[in-house]
């Protein structure tokens, strides 16, 4: 799908692609791909590497055309090993050609025209455009770190009352999302700062790399924060598992000891050997007695060392 963009004041669609108006491509079609390539004249291999959903965030430049992939933050409707994680958004410019390409519909990009339209301004240029890009993508990450922090939460209040298989594995897939946005964040700011010295930048944007800086600053320090409690969250429950299997065992462990006193007396004198009780009337209660008496003091031994 694509949609014309006049940016210039302020950011209303169009009918038709014009020189300097943003194109934005989501979920490019067949259809989208022949236009960008045969009339726009993108490279087809710029479209190839956004396409790759684990292409890293990188600056290329080729030709007069320059491509910039920007890692940002996309939720997944459907039930995922790791529902919180990135993909790769193409920034492609060159003079008066600025398009996005993006393979997912994002709340991200939604988000970005809205807020756009509502400020009124648009943009001063191209340049301007793409590093609001950053500082959105920025923001975006932090508004998933706060999702995912309210997750951790939640599975924790539920393992406090009985621990699951199905709380654990939670926890573990929202670790492995932790991951991909430590990873896409730092993969962000290496971007930032090497266009920092290839775009042409002026004092406006100057000020706007500024707060997109402190913005990714920020959410690689939370997602650092979060990634160290989950850490330390799924290491404490495993702490815990152990401790009760190891309290399991010991407890079944003290039990067939209990139970292997009696067996015992009872296995000798059942045995078919001559033991001079065989004639007497008061051996068998005299075994029993013996047996409950050796059960009771080691039932009391285990309980004073708090085995049982």
């Amino acid at each position: 799908m694509r949609t014309y963009w006049n940016y210039n004041k302020t950011l209303r669609t169009l009918d038709e692609w014009q020189p300097n108006c943003w194109t934005q491509v989501t979920c490019p079609t067949e259809e989208d791909e022949d236009f960008l390539c045969e009339k726009l004249g993108i490279p087809s291999y710029f479209l190839d590497d956004i396409r790759d959903k684990d292409e890293r965030s990188r600056y290329e430049y080729e030709e007069g055309w320059t491509l910039i992939i920007l890692r940002i933050p996309y939720v997944k409707e459907v039930r995922s090993r790791t529902p919180h994680t990135t993909i790769p958004l193409g920034i492609i410019l060159n003079k008066d050609i600025c398009v996005t390409v993006c393979n997912y519909e994002t709340n991200m990009m939604i988000d970005f025209v809205s807020y756009q339209q509502k400020r009124g301004q648009g943009f001063t240029d191209s340049v301007d455009l793409t590093f609001r890009l950053f500082l959105s993508a920025a923001v975006w990450y932090l508004k998933r770190l706060k999702q995912i922090s309210a997750l951790i939460e939640e599975a924790k209040r539920s393992l406090d009352e009985t621990i699951d298989n199905e709380d654990l594995i939670g926890l573990s897939r929202l670790q492995d999302s932790l991951t991909y946005f430590i990873t896409s964040i730092r993969g962000n700011e290496t971007l930032l700062s090497k266009l920092k010295f290839k775009l042409p930048v002026d004092e406006l944007d100057a000020d706007l790399i500024e707060d997109v800086t402190i913005e990714m600053n920020q959410a690689r320090e939370m997602t650092n924060i979060y990634t160290n409690i989950l850490d330390s969250t799924m290491e404490t429950y495993a702490s815990t598992i152990n401790n009760n299997l190891s309290q399991v065992m010991k407890r079944m462990t003290s039990i067939s000891i209990i139970l292997m006193f009696p067996t015992l007396i009872a296995s000798i004198f059942g045995m078919n050997v001559l033991n001079g009780m065989e004639q007497w009337a008061w051996g068998m209660p005299l075994i029993i007695v013996s047996s409950l008496l050796i059960t009771a003091l080691i039932i009391w031994q285990f309980r004073r060392i708090e085995w049982l």
